[in-house]
């Protein structure tokens, strides 16, 4: 079974990432939207809010139906510190991560064939959660634990690389870069160069340049203002700025629940420069949101052709 969208170019390349158990997710149209379901009790937008599999499977299944193309289920939040939010989230143990997830997977499994994501930064959780029917991996850590590039060879799974640097409890207390741009795009080469070092086809791979990550306020303003930075690599971009802390910075210090006109315009500006896909929490309101900003684009090709 193949998972595909209905999709008119606006300038990513087409590609077909093969997912595990015979199916694909295709990329090179509208940007696709990658709905947030945080398995957390410390998240910092939702954190507490899916801790039980039924109301967690029900909430993925309304941001279905809402218009979400695949999931990202997370069970560690990765919540950065040493700035707003402090010292950071804890690290769990690999045990706890997958008593998170694995619950939440197999009864996703059951209700729907959309692709599942995993967010983790462990290759033994993303093993296990592969194996009960996830399809691909999102790693937040730029491929710290190698495991996670054997793990997505040995199930044939795309794998997300995303720009970070350093632990995430500290990382925002040591933001240094000379050329913050060719920095983030050479690191990220590094990245998808050992992952294919360790079996992971170069066109399962997309890449993150991960806004909120050991950046500053203005330096992520700079990586969005600059999508096509990352051009050189050949790769789809996924963009996750969704409620992340410049947009309340840029909007009276709103809080995480208060983020929503910004996460749409940062959204909505990723999609127009050509971003594959992008990560949100407010699923139904992106989904409108592009949906009348690509209709309005359509008219205005065809009054100006």
């Amino acid at each position: 079974m193949s998972l595909t969208a209905s999709l008119h170019p606006t300038g990513t390349d087409p590609r077909l990432l093969g997912l595990p158990r015979g199916r694909s997710l295709q990329l090179g149209g509208r940007t696709l939207l990658m709905g947030v379901l945080n398995l957390t009790p410390d998240s910092f937008s939702d954190g507490g809010r899916w801790n039980d599999p039924e109301h967690t499977v029900e909430h993925a299944l309304a941001m279905i139906e809402a218009g979400a193309d695949l999931l990202d289920l997370g069970a560690e939040s990765t919540r950065p510190g040493g700035g707003v939010y402090g010292d950071g989230a804890r690290e769990v143990s690999a045990d706890e991560e997958l008593e998170r997830l694995l619950p939440v997977i197999e009864r996703l499994r059951e209700a729907t064939d959309i692709a599942l994501s995993i967010d983790t930064r462990k290759g033994a959780v993303a093993r296990q959660a592969l194996a009960a029917g996830g399809d691909l991996i999102n790693d937040v850590s730029l491929l710290q634990d190698p495991q996670l590039a054997q793990v997505a060879a040995e199930f044939g799974c795309p794998l997300i690389l995303m720009h970070s640097r350093g632990k995430t409890s500290s990382m925002q207390t040591t933001i240094r870069f000379h050329n913050l741009l060719a920095e983030i795009r050479d690191e990220l080469e590094d990245a998808v160069q050992r992952a294919v070092g360790l079996g992971v086809g170069r066109g399962q791979l997309m890449v993150d340049p991960g806004i909120g990550f050991g950046k500053s306020y203005d330096q992520n303003l700079e990586i969005l203002a600059n999508p096509r930075f990352l051009d050189p690599l050949g790769l789809p971009v996924l963009i996750g700025a969704s409620r992340k802390s410049f947009i309340g910075h840029l909007t009276g210090d709103a809080p995480a629940s208060d983020r929503l006109a910004g996460s749409l315009a940062a959204a909505g500006w990723a999609a127009a420069q050509g971003a594959a896909m992008v990560r949100v929490h407010d699923v139904r309101q992106t989904a409108r949101f592009l949906k009348v900003w690509r209709a309005i684009q359509g008219g205005q090709r065809e009054v100006t052709s």
